[in-house]
């Protein structure tokens, strides 16, 4: 399991987020909120016009569409996991 230099600085609550993220099967009720919290923590968010958010994590970039309600919807979280996972976060990271 990877850990990344700046997963100490991520919160109780980060590592919640993150532990759904690569929980499996892909859990349905990921507030939205929580996920741009994490991100913001790792990386940076930015919101686009056309209603996408650009995510940037260390060298990794990912674009998603802003989701209709609170909830993250699975696309999304399969995305994130890549995302994650190619900038060096796992699941691993949300235990340390």
């Amino acid at each position: 399991m990877t850990s990344d230099p700046g997963s100490e600085h991520l919160t109780s609550h980060h590592r919640a987020t993150l532990r759904k993220i690569f929980q499996h099967p892909v859990s349905h009720n990921i507030e939205w909120h929580d996920v741009v919290s994490l991100l913001e923590a790792v990386g940076t968010v930015e919101r686009h016009q056309d209603g996408k958010v650009e995510v940037t994590v260390g060298t990794e970039t990912g674009f998603f569409d802003l989701p209709s309600d609170k909830d993250t919807d699975i696309d999304a979280v399969v995305g994130l996991r890549r995302l994650l996972a190619a900038a060096g976060y796992s699941e691993g990271t949300a235990s340390n």
